[in-house]
């Protein structure tokens, strides 16, 4: 559940007045430096073609848990990102701020707040019954493997101690892809994104399908932000990047919004996401 955090500690309305935007993603002296480089390290040294296909395969069999869309979100109460230089809030309080800035900028859009709120619901792969997996496994900015790694990925210079680096079917400009590919047909390194995406797909979620290209790419900010890999990009993929970028800037900048308290989530909040995920998550237990 939900808890109170202490607003001193956490700040609100002071704490989003002053942080400025390009005060996010510091990856070079903030606060959480030592443990962000450290997730990095790990990240870009262990996520190989090999790993990414293993779980992909492991995480397919969707049998590690049976529960509703939202007990799955008040487990991400227990989580904290540690490739994240921005929080150290439990993600489901990023959640909640990501889907009402979304809420707010875009009205029109019924099913966009939603993906806010699950968007990072894939993270529970670090808890023990959902596979324990190591944060490298789980958080932190996507890029392609299988192909030579762009210098627009965050720490890209611990890269070197990947084997696939010094493998010549994968460390070439296209590797084991063809040009223009799609993104469709390009494997990420393993993180929360795939695997929510695969919940959503395999318990035949009805949001569309922008939605969940979302979902999947919207840790991608080499793509995104930097507009790095635009040689595996089709032509739909370009309508897909102009989203994922304005989803970013609703999920970053929100960070330093005020937190929902425990009684406006179950009073105010909970009714309304909760008719969003019965209409498009029709079966309302969930295999994970």
């Amino acid at each position: 559940m939900l808890q109170s955090l202490p607003t001193q500690s956490f700040g609100g309305i002071e704490q989003s007045e002053q942080k400025k935007k390009e005060e996010f993603r510091n990856y070079s002296d903030s606060l959480r430096t030592d443990i962000v480089n450290y997730t990095y390290l790990q990240n870009h040294m262990n996520q190989t073609v090999y790993f990414v296909e293993s779980m992909r395969a492991e995480y397919s069999k969707f049998q590690r848990a049976k529960m509703t869309l939202w007990q799955a979100l008040e487990r991400l109460d227990e989580v904290v990102d540690d490739s994240d230089p921005d929080t150290s809030n439990p993600q489901i309080y990023h959640a909640f701020q990501t889907a009402e800035a979304l809420r707010e900028k875009y009205p029109e859009i019924e099913w966009l707040p939603l993906v806010g709120l699950i968007h990072d619901l894939g993270k529970i792969m670090v808890l023990p019954e959902f596979g324990g997996l190591p944060q490298w496994a789980t958080v932190g900015d996507n890029y392609p493997v299988g192909c030579a790694y762009s210098d627009k990925i965050v720490k890209s210079e611990f890269f070197q101690y990947n084997p696939d680096a010094a493998n010549s079917t994968y460390n070439t400009l296209y590797g084991i892809y063809q040009p223009n590919c799609g993104l469709k047909n390009v494997l990420l390194a393993w993180g929360h994104d795939e695997y929510m995406y695969m919940v959503c797909k395999h318990n035949r979620s009805t949001l569309p399908q922008m939605a969940l290209d979302i979902i999947r790419f919207h840790s991608f900010y080499p793509w995104h932000k930097e507009k790095a890999y635009e040689h595996l990009m089709s032509e739909s993929d370009y309508e897909t990047r102009k989203w994922a970028r304005r989803f970013s800037k609703c999920d970053l900048y929100s960070k330093s919004h005020d937190l929902h308290t425990p009684e406006q989530v179950e009073k105010v909040l909970k009714p309304y996401y909760q008719s969003l995920i019965e209409k498009y998550f029709p079966n309302p237990v969930l295999e994970w």
